[in-house]
């Protein structure tokens, strides 16, 4: 996602930075009044942004690229010490819920026959772990692990999440529970897919947006757990 980022917002300016001296070359050749030296001086600078902007940006807890973004004055560690000891204990919380709730409901689901009732009741054990590594996901990797990141770097820009626990909507919820994606898909994909649908189709670039978050989300979690399950599939391109 970072690699399309700084590839989408510097291909447009390396694209008008040809364009342009590719005309001014033409024009020289033409009336021939421009000397040699002008012409190495006038490619020296290139379109693309210095290798130090990019590994920044690598590390930069945003995946929306920028050549500046807004910097904090100085790099408080205790707080950044206080962020990454709250990230190891929410992982740790994290693995004990799913090893002792989740795992034992799902350690031969691939194996058995599946029936609708074992579907239901494999849902309603795992409702409550679920919803607590929900939060322990959220709290270590958007709260503790981003700030920790965005402390070290002085990055000022924090707004990670939103009141997502006051949505009302669904809409509302994916809007809000992590800026940081939403930001990249609306810049990214939505933008994008509306320049090229048009305003007529407005629906199509949603649509392709909610469809693309389901397949990502449901590709990592097959990656992970060996097996096909798709709860998140069906919560983002049907409940989204």
């Amino acid at each position: 996602m970072k690699t399309h980022a700084f590839v989408r917002e510097n291909a447009p300016r390396a694209i008008l930075y040809g364009q342009i001296y590719s005309q001014k070359d033409k024009a020289e050749d033409n009336t021939n009044d421009s000397s040699n030296d002008q012409k190495v001086f006038s490619r020296s600078h290139s379109p693309c942004p210095e290798f130090s902007k990019y590994i920044y940006f690598i590390f930069a807890p945003t995946l929306i690229y920028r050549d500046s973004y807004p910097r904090s004055l100085s790099i408080q560690w205790n707080y950044v010490l206080s962020q990454l000891a709250q990230f190891v204990a929410a992982v740790f919380f994290s693995y004990y819920l799913f090893y002792r709730f989740c795992l034992p409901v799902f350690r031969y689901f691939k194996s058995d026959h599946v029936t609708v009732e074992i579907f239901v009741l494999s849902i309603l054990n795992c409702t409550l772990p679920g919803a607590l590594l929900l939060f322990c996901v959220f709290y270590g990797f958007l709260h503790c692990w981003l700030n920790a990141f965005a402390e070290m770097l002085r990055f000022a820009d924090r707004e990670f999440y939103s009141d997502w626990w006051t949505a009302t909507s669904w809409s509302s919820y994916y809007r809000t529970w992590n800026i940081v994606v939403h930001d990249w898909l609306y810049t990214y994909i939505y933008r994008d897919c509306h320049t090229l649908f048009g305003v007529k189709y407005r629906l199509v670039s949603m649509y392709m947006v909610i469809f693309l978050s389901a397949c990502v989300h449901e590709y990592i979690l097959a990656l992970a757990f060996g097996y096909f399950y798709p709860i998140l599939f069906l919560q983002f391109a049907v409940l989204g």
